[in-house]
């Protein structure tokens, strides 16, 4: 019963992805379909040729020859088309595929999402998308050809006479009920393929993860020798697969002979009996094979069908109607701060940021990258609240602080604090160096009297490399860099939580950009 339900779940994924895919999948079945109705005509047509060259006519020898041809041109462009149309539509399927299980990480929570490695994930958007094709995707376009050339080849034979139908119709049932000597077998051998390939790409992470470990101590001999494992351990599941099913098909081919044997028999006796021309020895043989390799194929065919039943037992199911809209929340956790879908911009038809997820733990360090105008500093702001973010929640231990006003908010930034991008706009050109840093102290009283406080705020000067004499000076006196120092200086005076700190070194030298790094 579970296997009958896994056959009807990888049925309707199947349709699910071609359906995304349909101008495409019509058309390379389309292609394929008329190219091997060409391949019939071919058959009809070359009796047709041999019983002329018996008759000594040669006009219709002439005629019969040059519609030979045509097919012929006509099998050779559309099997090209078929070809070409193919390779697009397995790109589109493969890119859609992917598509989903993007959206099905998005729909994990935090906790579930590692709960596997990321060598599974990797797994799933690399090898199993190539195992999916060769096994899937292929064949399936294959099977449409395939029972395009049966029927034709089956219309061929009815012309000629009823007895080849016959035979040909029991070639079939005996090439369709082969594979199912083997289809179990096969879908084991599938499975343990993928879960050796998993583990193996897994090692090849850890691998690759210390790499710098072994290339410091000197081990590349144990780099290479590790990395050439795992290698024959990502190839060694798919050369074993394959060489399974070559082993099964062989066995089904060798039957495939053995009737085609016989219908050269049937047609012997057939044309000795002068109900069939002459001329059918030359295509009827032809036809007869066209259904029993059309069957042989499809037999084939179906065992690699079975042992891509795993790889879809991985595919996410997908309601595509609602994609984004179903990410699961990212529970809020102690000693962190998390970022839940946040949305911000000045105009609804461009966002500066949209759905953003993050967490940010206690003790860790994070950095967030991107081209300028995507939003990080956007970000940090909307998480100190200077800007109000358009949708979402930020949590700092836990405590939603989207919606606190001003007067909330003060507690609060006392955990945390920024480092703004611009030295130049961030500090207020009309109080002195002194005040500027005493600020946060005085709002949050953190001082015990006047010379506490002065000697604080000398002490943060001189954490970022500044002097005393610098405290009476005006932010107009200093270059961007020592700026940037005073900024630093006044995020570190209520020693926060959290620093959010937008490129805080990109205006100073690099002798002093160690220094404030190892600082923070």
């Amino acid at each position: 019963m579970h296997s009958k339900l896994f056959d009807i779940r990888m049925e309707e994924t199947m349709i699910h992805y071609l359906k995304k895919q349909w101008r495409l999948s019509t058309l390379t079945c389309l292609f394929a379909i008329i190219a091997y109705g060409a391949q019939a005509l071919i058959q009809l047509a070359l009796m047709k040729i041999f019983d002329a060259v018996v008759l000594l006519d040669l006009r219709s020898t002439i005629f019969w020859t040059a519609v030979d041809l045509t097919c012929w041109g006509g099998y050779f462009l559309f099997t090209a088309l078929q070809e070409h149309c193919q390779a697009k539509t397995i790109r589109a399927l493969n890119n859609t595929v992917r598509d989903e299980l993007y959206h099905s990480f998005l729909r994990k929570s935090h906790t579930d999402f590692h709960q596997s490695d990321t060598g599974e994930y990797l797994a799933r958007l690399t090898n199993d998308m190539k195992q999916l094709e060769q096994l899937t995707w292929i064949p399936f376009f294959g099977c449409v050809g395939r029972i395009a050339q049966i029927v034709f080849s089956i219309l061929g034979l009815a012309f000629l006479h009823w007895s080849l139908v016959v035979f040909s119709v029991i070639t079939a049932v005996v090439l369709w009920l082969s594979p199912k000597l083997f289809q179990k077998k096969l879908e084991l051998l599938g499975q343990s393929c993928g879960v050796q390939q998993t583990a193996a790409i897994n090692h090849l992470k850890d691998l690759l993860t210390g790499f710098d470990v072994l290339q410091f101590f000197g081990r590349g001999n144990l780099f290479l020798q590790q990395g050439n494992r795992i290698s024959d351990d990502i190839e060694k599941p798919s050369c074993q697969l394959s060489y399974g099913k070559s082993r099964m098909e062989a066995l089904i081919g060798f039957i495939n002979v053995a009737l085609q044997l016989g219908s050269l028999v049937l047609i012997a006796v057939l044309t000795s009996m002068g109900l069939v021309t002459t001329g059918t020895l030359a295509g009827g043989v032809n036809l007869i094979g066209g259904v029993a390799n059309g069957f042989n194929s499809l037999a084939g065919l179906r065992l690699s069908l079975s042992a891509s039943k795993p790889y879809f037992g991985k595919l996410p199911t997908v309601d595509t109607d609602s994609k984004s809209e179903e990410v699961a929340p990212m529970s809020p956790l102690k000693a962190s701060i998390t970022v839940d879908r946040v949305s911000f911009g000045y105009d609804e038809k461009k966002p500066i940021l949209k759905d953003a997820s993050f967490r940010f733990e206690k003790g860790k360090k994070y950095a967030l990258t991107g081209p300028s105008g995507c939003g990080k500093s956007t970000l940090g702001r909307g998480v100190c609240k200077l800007e109000n973010l358009t949708s979402g929640h930020v949590y700092l231990d836990g405590e939603d602080i989207t919606e606190y006003n001003d007067r909330r908010m003060r507690s609060i930034r006392k955990k945390v604090q920024m480092v703004f991008q611009d030295p130049y706009a961030s500090l207020n050109p009309r109080m002195s160096v002194f005040d500027i840093i005493a600020e946060p102290l005085l709002v949050h009283h953190l001082y015990q009297d006047k010379a506490d406080l002065e000697k604080k705020v000398l002490d943060l000067l001189h954490r970022v490399g500044l002097d005393d004499y610098h405290a009476n000076r005006y932010p107009h006196e200093f270059s961007g860099g020592q700026r940037q120092r005073i900024g630093i200086a006044r995020a570190l005076a209520v020693e926060p939580s959290l620093i959010i700190a937008d490129e805080p070194v990109s205006a100073l030298d690099v002798s002093i950009q160690a220094q404030v790094l190892n600082l923070l």
